[in-house]
């Protein structure tokens, strides 16, 4: 909560006739996003948040969402592994940028 009221974490979430159904949530700093959880009660309504979500990322500039770890799931909406070396060097770019997620 602590999180949220800074402006640091935030939700996307998917509703079908007046009920959640599936949504994600993430920190973001910068110009990282960093998805901590993601969920469904209906079929593929996290794919339905990841992309919207992707979306946003993409209109504001970021240039790195962070998922923790490739899952299978992940892997089809285009998720990748990289490097460690690589992920720090994408970090670091990333915290140069001031990209904003509610704007």
């Amino acid at each position: 909560c602590a999180l949220h009221d800074v402006g640091l974490a935030h939700s996307i979430e998917v509703w079908q006739e007046g009920a959640q159904v599936g949504g994600l949530y993430g920190v973001s700093l910068r110009g990282a996003f960093f998805g901590e959880s993601m969920f469904h009660r209906v079929t593929d309504a996290s794919k339905v948040a990841l992309w919207r979500l992707c979306s946003i990322l993409k209109m504001r500039g970021y240039h790195l969402l962070d998922i923790q770890w490739l899952t299978p799931f992940l892997a089809t909406m285009g998720a990748i592994e990289i490097p460690r070396g690589d992920y720090l060097n994408r970090l670091q770019a990333a915290m140069q940028l001031d990209c904003r997620f509610d704007r």
